[in-house]
């Protein structure tokens, strides 16, 4: 069993973050497919899965590149496959037991109310903010900041741009974990710590909001009403 780490950039110069990020995937024997000047992170994703043939069993990282993984090294191969079983979809640092109309998996007035779990580390003006969703356990859609599944998840839910997508960048998070969780797969927050080298206001894209409204159309909202909130919501 090997793991993966593919990680895109459009960054020819690499920034300290990323070093880090790189020196630590190294060290605990990740093998690291960083993709440079992609044209779209679905297209990269998939040409990297592909190029590489894993097995059903390896583990596939899917991450930013400017995130520093604060989990103690010794501690991380562990924790992926110890939560990566046979049931299991993606597992991540973020997310929500109910994506809403709206398709915002951070919504606030869901947060207020306890859907959501994980938590992040932000680098906010040059002080560290964590940002406490909730307690890590099963959970419908999560942030693309980090995520992990096996090989063999991966070939069934596919990495490639849906059809019905504009943008080229957005919104893959939430279309590859929502698929896992259709297709009825557990999706986990789990306890790894992860710095996130930016205040994550990514939202101001258009094609972001182009992705979000044909995910919109496209799929039928809300998740989560019977796996866990037993059909009810308000």
């Amino acid at each position: 069993m090997k793991t993966y780490a593919f990680i895109c950039t459009r960054d020819k110069n690499f920034s300290p973050t990323l070093k880090k990020l790189l020196e630590y995937l190294a060290s605990v024997g990740a093998s690291i497919k960083l993709l440079i000047s992609q044209n779209s992170i679905f297209s990269g994703y998939e040409k990297a899965f592909n190029r590489i043939k894993p097995d059903d069993d390896d583990i596939i990282i899917l991450c930013h590149d400017d995130i520093e993984i604060l989990t103690p090294k010794e501690n991380f191969n562990t924790l992926l496959q110890v939560e990566l079983n046979k049931d299991t979809g993606f597992i991540g640092v973020a997310g929500t037991t109910l994506l809403g109309s709206d398709a915002i998996w951070w919504n606030q007035d869901f947060w207020k109310k306890g859907y959501h779990k994980g938590q992040v580390f932000h680098l906010m003006d040059e002080s560290i903010e964590k940002t406490y969703y909730g307690e890590p356990g099963k959970v419908v859609v999560m942030d693309g900041l980090f995520l992990a599944a096996r090989a063999s998840t991966l070939k069934i839910v596919g990495l490639a741009k849906p059809e019905y997508f504009e943008g080229e960048w957005d919104f893959y998070d939430i279309h590859y974990t929502s698929k896992s969780f259709e297709l009825g797969y557990d999706n986990k927050v789990i306890p790894l710590s992860i710095l996130h080298n930016s205040r994550g206001e990514l939202v101001g894209r258009d094609s972001w909001f182009k992705n979000k409204e044909a995910f919109i159309k496209k799929i039928s909202l809300p998740l989560g009403l019977n796996r866990f909130t037993h059909g009810k919501f308000n």
